[in-house]
């Protein structure tokens, strides 16, 4: 079965860090570009990060630009997401995706084969 699996939430306080990890099971991760997305009740799901196949492309929103940072180990057939210094704003349900090509935009659209997703939540 062809899916990715993301781990890493929880509870932290504001100014906190976490790290997501995107693991692919059932297909090789290195010819994909992988999305990371985050998504509140009410909300459209937003891209948060993308980095393509080799990981010398990357681009982030605005949002959490200087922040988080998305890099990948192909070894491990996994991509992480490193989250620092959260803000409340950053709680929400984090996903990850594929797409077969890199571009400047992160649109949620353009991407498949979702996780199940993990909770992030920023409170003190």
């Amino acid at each position: 079965q062809l899916q990715l699996v993301e781990s890493g939430g929880g509870l932290v306080q504001p100014g906190g860090s976490l790290r997501l990890s995107c693991a692919a099971s059932g297909f090789t991760l290195d010819y994909y570009t992988i999305g990371w997305f985050r998504q509140v009740p009410g909300k459209e799901r937003e891209g948060v990060s993308c980095i393509s196949s080799s990981g010398g492309s990357t681009n982030y929103a605005g949002s959490v630009k200087g922040r988080f940072t998305i890099f990948r180990d192909n070894a491990k057939n996994t991509v992480y997401l490193q989250m620092n210094s959260l803000k409340p704003e950053d709680t929400a349900v984090y996903y990850c995706a594929r797409r077969n090509y890199f571009s400047g935009s992160c649109a949620p659209a353009t991407f498949g084969s979702w996780g199940q997703g993990t909770q992030v939540t920023v409170s003190s």
